[in-house]
Formats: structure tokens, sequence, C-alpha cells
């Protein structure tokens, strides 16, 4: 059995931001019960979003009140496990989505919520969640069909270089949009069809110039201005998911003064649609499974930002640098 102390970073306190609410606590490994196991984090994933939502006490769907443990997506190695676990063993790699299990250096979770993999790297962490938000939000409630034009903004982020390429897979014309020559040269990689980099180029001229008739399906996670022009372009029947709205965490929402938004849409029989993991449960295990293989028999490209983070102090500094837009791919810290 494993003993002693291990470290995880906590919210202390509701705050403004995610620096002033957070704090690195020390606690002790706990004794396992029949049924668990206990892992050493390797890798975990920043989402700078709902972490900054979570330390400002703004995520409506659960109440909670500091202190509140962190992070979602880990990777690890199983050190130890208690009676009745039969389908894991000391050694293997596991990835783990639970609410509170990434921000730390162990874990002790039910043996039935890890999800055994070939390796501990960062590059399987990115598909789960992350990627498994892309294939459902794109799928279920965007309705993604073959032969339409899909736009992903934010395209070359950890969910949105992965939703391009989905897109790509399931037969359709890509437009992808960044905000760096970096950023655009993943997405050329990736096969993005149209690469609009924001900073260059007028997003909204490029749409109505070179997409008359608008777009199918949009992939939306920026909001503010970029969700607006995405709404007037939409094409008749066109679908917007609304997976987030990076442009705004950790701010005061901003209030808007102008016509009401059926008036864009009732005209194209258009819609807007929000997305949220935690309300499509039923689709994880076979979009999970689905993602793995494709990225198994390499029909898959995960992006990792190259930017090293290393232990948990090191997070307050990593989403900060995810919110400012900076990284190319998903940004991840490493224990």
């Amino acid at each position: 059995m494993n003993t002693g102390n291990y470290r995880k970073l906590i919210v202390k306190k509701f705050g403004e931001d995610f620096k002033s609410a957070v704090e690195v606590v020390e606690v002790f490994i706990p004794k396992l019960a029949a049924g668990e196991i206990l892992i050493e984090n390797k890798f975990a994933g920043i989402n700078g979003g709902f972490d900054t939502l979570l330390c400002r006490g703004e995520v409506p769907y659960f109440s909670l009140n500091p202190p509140l443990d962190l992070g979602v997506e880990a990777v690890g190695i199983v050190v130890d496990k208690g009676e009745d676990v039969k389908d894991l063993q000391i050694g293997d790699a596991v990835v783990t989505t639970v609410r509170g299990g990434g921000y730390r250096e162990y874990q002790v979770i039910d043996a039935n919520l890890g999800v055994k993999v070939r390796e501990a790297t960062p590059e399987v962490l990115t598909l789960m969640p992350t990627g498994v938000s892309a294939l459902v939000a794109l799928e279920q409630v965007g309705e993604m069909k073959c032969h339409e034009v899909v736009l992903v903004t934010a395209a070359a982020g950890g969910t949105g270089h992965i939703a391009v390429q989905l897109a790509k897979l399931a037969g359709n014309h890509v437009v992808g949009t960044c905000s760096s020559s970096e950023k655009a040269g993943l997405l050329k990689e990736l096969g993005c069809d149209r690469i609009i980099n924001y900073r260059t180029e007028n997003f909204d001229q490029v749409l109505k110039q070179e997409y008359p008739k608008g777009i199918n399906l949009i992939f939306e996670c920026v909001g503010k201005q970029v969700f607006d022009t995405c709404v007037d372009n939409l094409a008749i029947r066109g679908r917007l998911v609304s997976i987030g709205h990076i442009s705004e965490y950790g701010k005061n929402i901003e209030m808007v003064t102008q016509g009401r938004i059926y008036h864009q849409l009732m005209w194209k029989a258009a819609s807007v649609r929000g997305f949220l993991m935690p309300h499509y449960q039923e689709y994880i295990p076979e979009a999970r499974d689905r993602l793995l293989n494709l990225f198994d028999n390499g029909k898959l490209q995960v992006s990792v930002d190259p930017t090293e983070f290393h232990g948990i102090e090191s997070i307050p500094t990593a989403v900060e640098y995810l919110l400012s837009g900076r990284n190319c791919g998903k940004v991840v810290v490493r224990y």
C-alpha cells in the first residue's frame, strides 16, 4: 500500500480570476477501499474556461462551495489497487475524467472510472474529454452531415483542431479561424480547406464573399463579435453549436443592444444550439472508443502545445496562457 502525502490544487475561495482563488495544499494518500485504484497522475489537461468559471462560482449546473478540488482530465499509472479490482493492474496506464481528479499528483477513484490506454501520454489525454466533446457536439448537436461547409472557430485550439479533422473525415469542406501564422500552419497540416487568420483578414468579409450561400454548420467557442458574425453568416437551415465563449471567461458578461436573434434565424430556418458534455453522457463510451481507434490507426492527429508547464504550481500560469489565446493545440501540465 502506498502511503505518504501528495499535493493538489484547490479553490480556497471564489475570486475574480483563477490565480487569486486557488492554493496548493498537501494531503494524505487515503487508504483504498474495495474496488478503488490509486493513480499517480503524469499529465493533466488545462481547461481554462471551465476552471475560471468554477473559481468565480459561475458554473450554474451544480452548486458547490469552497474548498473545491480542481482539474478534470488526467492520465497516469495505477500504482496500487484495492480488493476486487480485476480489470486493471498495477502499472497500467489509465485516463480519467473525474471532476477534481486532474490538478493533483495522485488520485483515488473507483476502478470503473478509469479507462485503460496503451501509454500515459498527453496525446491520448487530449482525446478525453476534449476530443469526445468535439465529436459529440458535431454529431449529436450539430447533426453533422457530409458535403457541407463546416466552420470551426479557434480551430487550432485543443478542441478546435480535433473538430477540424472530424469534419474533414466526414467529407466536409472545412473553414477554420485562427490568430497567427503558426496556427495557420497547423490547420494546413490538418487539411483545413480555408484558413482565416482574423488578425490579417476581415472574418465577416471573407465569409460573405467566399461563402455567399452561408455556412451549414458552425462549431463556435469564442463568443462576442465572432459569435455575432457566425450567426449572421449561417446558411438556410444552418446550425451553430455554441460550445463555449472563451473571449468572456474571467470577465464580466458583455451587455449588448441589438435586434433579437430570431430576426436572423427565422428567415433562414437556422438554429443556435448550446452544448455541454455532462448533458450528453450516454454518448461518451462510443465516442471515446471511436476516437482512440482513429488515433491508433493514424487517422487522427493530436496537437499538444509545445509550451511546457511542470508541477502543481505551474497550473495558474498554464490557465492564463490558455486564456490568452497563444496556445496551438492542447495545453497540458506535466507532473
